[in-house]
């Protein structure tokens, strides 16, 4: 039964992960998103290709769905001891639907707005606020948007296995310290996702040749 809730936790969130905002705009305007910019399915090319607005709309939407499903998930299982584990697998299932969601050929977003869902969706006010400044100040100070986004995935990580071995987690997260390690696993793979959608990024951030906020393209 356990292995099953989480199987169960994993294909609903990867359900909702399926739902892809840029892509759905996009067709809207008679688009397909993946045919233009960056070719990505998610915040900061529906930015670029389709403006602020439905780009704003785009990562509430991604956010959204990640905190709908966590919800759900919350409430099936409210009385189970291992809830946090089972809403952090439908976390990582929202971001697997949207990085890689199957009608569209497993090529979706980079799940930065979907992880960002799941931060929010933990219920630790602690986490959420040292995301906010994790991204803010190094998006701030280096202009860069993907560096944010890596800071803020490598940070939740971090931080989740600082707050939980000094026993400082929140008690509306509903966090069971003697599944500590199961919850670190599947932050950390939330962490590899980002970097491995950002490999490209990477190259261009260690090249010097990554596009900053506010530059209209690279030199």
């Amino acid at each position: 039964m356990i292995i099953l809730n989480r199987l169960i936790c994993l294909v609903v969130g990867y359900s909702f992960g399926l739902i892809q905002a840029a892509y759905i705009i996009g067709k809207l305007n008679n688009i397909d998103i993946r045919e233009y910019g960056s070719g990505n399915s998610g915040t900061t090319n529906a930015m670029r290709v389709l403006g602020k607005k439905m780009g704003t709309v785009t990562f509430l939407v991604d956010g959204f769905k990640a905190i709908i499903a966590m919800s759900i998930i919350r409430c099936i299982f409210n009385d189970c001891d291992y809830m946090f584990v089972l809403i952090l697998y439908t976390g990582l299932g929202v971001v697997l639907g949207h990085n890689f969601p199957f009608y569209m050929n497993f090529k979706g977003g980079k799940g930065i707005a979907a992880s960002a869902g799941v931060i929010l969706a933990t219920f630790d006010l602690k986490l959420l606020i040292l995301a906010i400044i994790t991204f803010g100040s190094v998006a701030l100070i280096s202009r860069y948007v993907s560096l944010g986004s890596l800071c803020v995935l490598t940070g939740f990580f971090v931080e989740l296995i600082i707050f939980s071995e000094l026993k400082m987690m929140g008690r509306w997260s509903g966090y069971n310290y003697n599944y500590k390690l199961e919850c670190y696993l599947i932050v950390f793979i939330l962490a590899v996702l980002a970097f491995v959608r950002h490999s490209a990024n990477i190259k261009r951030l260690m090249n010097g040749t990554e596009r900053k906020i506010g530059s209209s393209k690279n030199k």
